[in-house]
């Protein structure tokens, strides 16, 4: 295959509707992790799959699986066995009983243990947070995974697996690029084979600058869709910007992210979307 061979565009292969809305499932803290405070995997895999339920019924195209919980969060290398073995235990669960895609992100920065739970799950896409250069974080020194995970896709026959990158990751410092351009940072992220492009505010629930969406989409070709941020209030202005979105601590009881998703947040912000999935 040509290096410099056009791609079809993940969403439209995974999803088939016009900007695509992912439902972030940030699962409660598991076995070993410091806020952990021995509940049985069931209850976790519950409330897992009541999140789920309320995405899906809600409206949502696709969920994420996410070890949100699990702060703080160790380097890849350091991620033990007992929570790869639990995350592909809920991964499957949820994949089980939703009839939309299933993501999973291995914080921090797992990719390739995220990859080994996507293919003995079902799970059809990753979130991989640096997937090439490198930043400061809260984990420390956090470099991309491009390079071992593309590899161990391969190893694995997990191509169907799509990759997700964040281009300018949020929570840390990008001084180490920081003579770099946003839009030479979402440069790097297509020529190392990520599949569609994230862009994201600074922390957790934080809005997508305009300005930043701007950026990435001028370096790069890949599909840009949003990683935190999006609200019902806000989807109309931000959204026309990208071509989908994941989306978790507004649709959440209070708008707080570890608390159960609420439905009728849901159904608020799918409902906002209507009208920009009708525009041509």
């Amino acid at each position: 295959m040509l290096i410099s061979a056009t791609k079809s565009s993940p969403l439209d292969t995974l999803f088939g509707v016009a900007k695509p809305l992912i439902g972030d499932i940030h699962l409660l803290p598991l076995p070993g992790t410091p806020r952990y405070r021995g509940e049985p995997m069931r209850a976790i895999i519950d409330r897992a799959l009541a999140d789920a339920e309320a995405f899906g019924e809600g409206g949502m195209d696709g969920v994420m699986v996410e070890n949100h919980g699990d702060i703080p969060f160790l380097k890849p290398d350091e991620i033990g066995p007992e929570i790869i073995a639990a995350m592909a235990r809920i991964a499957a669960a949820v994949a089980d009983s939703v009839g939309v895609p299933v993501g999973v992100n291995l914080l921090a920065n797992g990719a390739i243990g995220a990859l080994a739970v996507a293919k003995a799950s079902g799970a059809r896409f990753i979130r991989v947070n640096q997937w090439v250069n490198a930043y400061v974080s809260n984990e420390g020194l956090v470099e991309g995974e491009s390079a071992r995970a593309l590899r161990y896709r391969r190893q694995i026959d997990a191509q169907d697996v799509a990759i997700f990158a964040d281009v300018h990751v949020k929570h840390g410092s990008h001084a180490i690029v920081d003579d770099r351009s946003v839009s030479e940072q979402a440069r790097d992220v297509e020529f190392y084979d990520a599949d569609t492009a994230i862009a994201t505010g600074n922390r957790t629930g934080d809005a997508v600058p305009p300005a930043e969406i701007a950026a990435i989409r001028a370096g790069t070709r890949l599909p840009v869709i949003a990683g935190s941020g999006i609200t019902p209030g806000n989807a109309a202005e931000i959204m026309p910007l990208l071509d989908g979105a994941i989306v978790g601590s507004s649709l959440k009881v209070d708008g707080v992210w570890w608390n159960a998703v609420e439905i009728a947040r849901v159904r608020a912000l799918v409902e906002r979307m209507k009208p920009l999935r009708d525009r041509p």
